[in-house]
This record gives C-alpha cells, structure tokens and sequence, in this order.
C-alpha cells in the first residue's frame, strides 16, 4: 500500500512539475525582445547578399588557381613536350 502511495505522490509530482516548467517557460518567453518584420527583412537582405558576395569571391579564387594551374601545366608541357 505504502509503494502505491509513494507512485501516485511521484505522478502527481511530475505533473505539477511539467505545468511548472511550462508556465515558467511562457513567462520567459514573455520577456524575450523578438525581432520586428521590418528587421527580419534587412537581415535576411544582408545575409543573402553576404552570401552572395562570399560565393562570388569563392568563385573568383578558384578561378585564379585554375589559370595559375593551367598556365603551369602549359609550361611544362613546352617544356617536357
């Protein structure tokens, strides 16, 4: 009887903790400073433009070391036939 008791004081526990645990999470949720629509849209503009910015310097360098590698395999070949 004793162990039944304890099981049920257990359950009721855990369920005054997870309702605990919610509430207090609503209420930190309440004090977070959320982002307007306004500053989501220029963010989301920088980002995209960073990243498109950062692809095309990518882009750039990988083109310099094909024409660094290409002219090199050139000249070995003029030179080794």
């Amino acid at each position: 009887m004793g162990v039944q008791v304890q099981q049920l004081s257990s359950q009721a526990e855990s369920k005054s903790s997870k309702a605990n645990y919610i509430r207090e999470l609503k209420e930190e949720l309440k004090k977070v400073t959320w982002t307007t629509k306004e500053e989501l849209i220029f963010f989301t503009k920088i980002v995209v433009g960073a990243t498109f910015i950062l692809g095309l310097g990518i882009y750039a360098v990988d083109l310099s070391i094909k024409g660094v590698l290409n002219g090199f395999a050139a000249l070995v070949h003029l030179i080794f036939g």
